[in-house]
């Protein structure tokens, strides 16, 4: 769970009443946490003065009138703006969100399921209120959509205007409005699916009984019908292997890797398409949303994000096995375990180093860690707090880390949340320090120094940066939400933009939120995420150009 430093007022709701409610409703007990408004109590505490019938209780009898959906910028996902007095007789989910949030992300599959379940009844809203400026933009949070796959309205929160009404302080909050426009409550965090399919489904049984309940379906104007097919679908990383003259590309929202020459000549297609968590041979195999990658040999090591799984791609014999994870996401602290009986968290990125692999594990803002060949994994560095904190693997603090790449003796870590580039020397004892970006500042605040800044160490501001590669002493940075490539020199800390928007060559457009770096033969290898598309960099002549990959075609 992130939380916001904004010190906000509630309007319309006030939070010195919220509280937890434990509904007796039909005899069982619902927990929701910092549910709701005014003298809610349990059963014990207060009877309901309605006399009892065979008819379900209003399992929130005590309520107020919800604030207003007004004061977004803007709607998408829907072809006009909507009112709460418009979705009367709907139960109205509010999902106060921010794009750049491992945990917001994680609440998305239980939003899909709670929408089919409730396809009659629900209508879900998503409020998203930035946290970086970036995420401020129409334009960005209507990529965002597409690339989670979100199928519900969405309101561009820019001016937090939506989060104070309410009183939200942290994302992800869900709360929860009845079908006569009254509101019931709020849970924050992720995990929260049962507790919202238990409310909801007493909701919809007494509006039912009470006939305020509107049971046909709604149909929105989604983003993703003005969209046409592209060859790549949001690649999140790439990898070039100079020895084989080959470049994989993670086609994360095409589910699948694509194996191409690096003068883009088409290999191979790893994975149907589907979403899926298959293993066997490469039309068969299916993966969901995948994104770092490492090659050992012939053994292509592949971060299956949404599955929660790490998988192994064999080159040679063209079979999809997978290594670790359970496919399922962990819950809570975990030290590790064995392979197939551990469960992970969101793996986003790997590195290989003296037959170590190394895991970005964003979920839980930690570097994880297996021996090839053992039967184990487990948490390397990382406490497991959200936090840009330095010192030895237990008590040092990442926040969503997203990219991961070595000199041999130094792990690097593009830090996204904390906008920060880390290092981790790998000789003992391991430490974890801070090489450009914010680091230690108290209550959190390290999560809230972002920027566009060059500079030197600390001075530096990066703004959610995803991925980073080793080159000849120099880091360069995918700093994402800049839309840029930054280098960093490892040794005194300075950070230089060498690629951005003000860097178009011959008229192509800039980088847009680009994820992955990767580099061969002098030059970088950019995977140019919301372009759909992978770009080359010749780091001699300052060249920019877009690979086509001849001969490849969407999934059908």
């Amino acid at each position: 769970m992130r939380f916001s430093t904004i010190d906000v007022e509630a309007r319309g709701v006030d939070r010195r009443r919220m509280r937890m409610l434990l509904s007796a409703a039909t005899g069982a007990t619902l927990v929701l946490v910092g549910f709701c408004l005014s003298g809610l109590a349990t059963a014990a505490e207060k009877k309901s003065p309605v006399r009892e019938t065979s008819s379900p209780k209003n399992p929130f009898p005590d309520r107020s009138k919800a604030p207003s959906l007004d004061g977004g910028t803007d709607w998408l996902n829907t072809s006009r703006e909507l009112s709460l007095r418009e979705l009367r007789g709907k139960v109205v989910l509010l999902d106060f969100w921010t794009y750049c949030c491992i945990n917001c992300m994680h609440v998305l599959p239980d939003l899909k399921y709670l929408e089919k379940k409730y396809a009659k009844q629900l209508v879900v809203i998503g409020v998203h209120s930035a946290k970086f400026k970036n995420e401020k933009e129409t334009e960005n949070i209507r990529q965002a959509i597409l690339r989670y796959e979100i199928e519900h309205p969405v309101i561009n929160d820019q001016n937090m205007v939506l989060w104070r009404k309410f009183g939200v302080r942290a994302w992800p909050t869900l709360v929860l409005i009845d079908p006569e426009g009254y509101y019931c409550g709020y849970v924050s965090g992720e995990g929260n699916r049962d507790v919202l399919d238990q409310a909801i489904a007493r909701l919809v049984a007494y509006h039912r009984a009470k006939g305020t309940l509107d049971e046909k379906p709604l149909r929105f104007d989604l983003e993703r019908h003005r969209t046409k097919p592209t060859l790549l679908k949001y690649p999140g990383k790439v990898l070039a292997d100079p020895q084989s003259d080959r470049l994989f590309v993670a086609d994360s929202n095409h589910n699948r890797i694509v194996v191409c020459t690096r003068g883009g000549k088409l290999l191979e297609v790893v994975g149907s398409g589907k979403i899926g968590a298959a293993d066997g041979d490469f039309t068969e195999a299916s993966f969901d949303h995948p994104q770092g990658m490492a090659l050992v040999g012939t053994r292509l090591y592949v971060a299956d994000t949404e599955n929660h799984l790490i998988r192994v791609v064999d080159l040679e014999k063209k079979q999809v096995t997978t290594l670790a994870g359970t496919g399922r996401q962990a819950r809570g602290r975990s030290r590790g375990g064995k392979l197939r009986q551990t469960a992970l968290n969101s793996p986003w990125a790997l590195a290989v180093i003296e037959k170590t692999l190394y895991i970005a594990m964003a979920g839980p803002h930690q570097i994880w860690s297996h021996r090839l060949g053992a039967d184990t994994i487990q948490v390397f560095a990382g406490s497991g707090r959200e936090d840009v904190r330095n010192g030895s693997p237990k008590e040092a603090a990442f926040a969503q880390p997203s990219g991961l790449t070595t000199d041999g003796h130094h792990l690097y870590v593009a830090d996204s949340e904390g906008s920060a580039i880390r290092r981790i020397s790998l000789d003992r004892p391991v430490r974890v320090a801070t090489l450009a970006g914010p680091s230690d500042l108290p209550r959190g605040r390290s999560l809230f120094e972002f920027g566009d800044r060059d500079g030197v160490g600390k001075q530096a501001r990066f703004q959610h940066p995803l991925g980073v590669c080793f080159v000849d002493g120099t880091i360069y940075v995918a700093d994402t939400y800049n839309h840029k490539i930054k280098q960093l020199d490892p040794a005194t800390g300075q950070v230089t933009t060498v690629l951005g928007a003000s860097s178009a060559h011959a008229g192509r457009p800039a980088l847009a939120e680009p994820g992955g770096l990767s580099h061969a033969d002098g030059k970088l290898y950019i995977a140019d995420t919301n372009h759909h598309r992978i770009c080359v960099w010749d780091l001699k002549t300052r060249e920019l150009t877009e690979l086509t990959i001849a001969g490849l075609k969407p999934p059908e």
